[in-house]
């Protein structure tokens, strides 16, 4: 008898060459069919129902696992990537499609840690206790009695990054001809660069551990130990720790609320201000909550470095912004990568900087905005992006894409807990002591402790 969790997805077991075809299959029919889409919309005048094209293809990404949902997760939260009502739609996608059955766990451990590799552990559980868009997690117990969480990855992951990539970059390249406000060249180089190191988990366990290092002195932030004996390259071992879904607290009392959003806040930007490091991912799956409201920091896949001029340029724009001075602000954005800088650029840039810089101009307790029907940050964004459509578009860098989604991320999980922080006070304390030539040799000292 079969159980009807063994069946394996040929969408994701690219060991078979059916496997592969149906993949491509499925991937370039949704990819594909958006690229058509916009072209038709921009050199034929195709009236299209763009929010039903985007609920349709986000149905059709939905029965997918693999890199192309992680993609699509990653377009919805970088602003200007796709049109709006795309955005709104590939938003709601979560990474929870069911698990791989258990022959595929075994048959896959088996590569990882050898035929042998159960006596590995005193038990494993069968059932995968998350399933996410590149691999799924179980929890096991170590012979010497430790609960670990095993993050295993689908089969033949790169190949399946390659033919998702080559996908993206068609609609992509196709969307950037229908609207030229926004070039998404460094966009699209900046997602191919992190996807392609999150399959590497000797990396990602190289990040955990950095960021164990980093946050040794937060009291309220907790980063799971790597067991490094029954870790491979596609399998990562960390202790298990407890904690419950953040999202899971959006009624409790608001004191709760502020506590949970002040920790997330420290585990997000200690990094950044002290060490130029920021975790990529914001996704509220990779943060749990324990029952003395710490953080549990999980995921560390998609980890950007940034140098200390870029740093330092955030901070200079803070600045700027307090003191309505222009050329200050156009000094950071030149320190970010933008080119071409003008008065109305300057400007534009200023309106969607005002709009992340908000909640830490104020030096009083506030929230971060309003729950609204829309994505945090949509109403703005539009008005952003007809701008700069109107003065013939902008090429965003790539060191911006991820430092704005991440910050878009953190803003969209403070506001559903609608907290109440100064913002302004915590700010300020973590930037206290900055200086780019501290954070330099901070951030030099931390990657080569780590061989990063």
């Amino acid at each position: 008898m079969t159980d009807k969790n063994d069946d394996i997805d040929i969408t994701l077991d690219n060991e078979t060459t059916i496997g592969k075809i149906s993949r491509y299959a499925k991937v370039s029919t949704a990819m594909g069919g958006l690229a058509a889409k916009l072209a038709g919309k921009k050199y034929l005048g195709v009236d299209i129902n763009s929010s039903k094209h985007a609920t349709q293809l986000t149905n059709t990404l939905g029965g997918l696992k693999g890199p192309i949902l992680k993609i699509a997760q990653l377009l919805a939260t970088i602003p200007q990537a796709l049109p709006p009502e795309y955005v709104q739609e590939l938003q709601s996608l979560q990474a929870n499609a069911p698990a791989m059955g258990w022959p595929f766990v075994r048959r896959r451990m088996a590569s990882e840690l050898g035929q042998s590799w159960q006596s590995k552990f005193k038990s494993f559980d069968r059932e995968a206790s998350a399933a996410a868009s590149l691999g799924q997690v179980h929890k096991a117990i170590t012979l010497n009695g430790e609960p670990v969480a095993c993050k295993l990855q689908y089969p033949d992951m790169e190949t399946a990054v390659k033919t998702d990539l080559s996908q993206l970059q068609l609609a992509m390249n196709l969307f950037a001809k229908y609207d030229k406000a926004v070039s998404t060249k460094e966009i699209y180089s900046e997602i191919a660069q992190r996807l392609h190191e999150e399959l590497d988990y000797i990396r990602e366990a190289k990040h955990q551990k950095l960021y164990l290092y980093m946050l040794e002195s937060e009291e309220k932030v907790c980063v799971p130990e790597v067991i490094d004996e029954l870790s491979t390259a596609r399998l990562l071992t960390s202790k298990w720790i407890d904690g419950c879904g953040i999202m899971s607290f959006k009624e409790a009392p608001q004191e709760q609320r502020d506590e949970i959003a002040m920790n997330l806040f420290r585990a997000w930007y200690t990094p950044l201000y002290k060490y130029g490091i920021v975790h990529g991912d914001p996704h509220p799956g990779n943060y749990k909550v324990a029952d003395d409201l710490s953080i549990n920091l999980l995921d560390f896949g998609c980890v950007r470095v940034f140098p200390s001029r870029f740093v330092s340029g955030v901070i200079r724009l803070y600045h700027a912004l307090q003191q309505g001075d222009n050329d200050m602000a156009a000094e950071s954005y030149k320190e970010w990568g933008f080119e071409d800088i003008s008065v109305e650029l300057i400007e534009i840039l200023n309106t969607w900087a005002g709009f992340l810089y908000g909640p830490i101009l104020e030096d009083k307790k506030r929230k971060i905005g309003e729950v609204g029907k829309t994505v945090y940050g949509k109403d703005i964004a539009e008005k952003v992006h007809a701008e700069l459509r109107k003065i013939g578009g902008i090429k965003i860098p790539g060191e911006f894409v991820f430092m704005d989604r991440a910050a878009l991320g953190m803003g969209s999980v403070f506001l559903h807990l609608n907290a109440q922080v100064n913002w302004f006070q915590v700010f300020n304390e973590l930037i206290a002591d900055f200086s780019e030539e501290k954070l330099s040799k901070t951030q030099s000292s931390a990657l080569k402790k780590f061989n990063l």
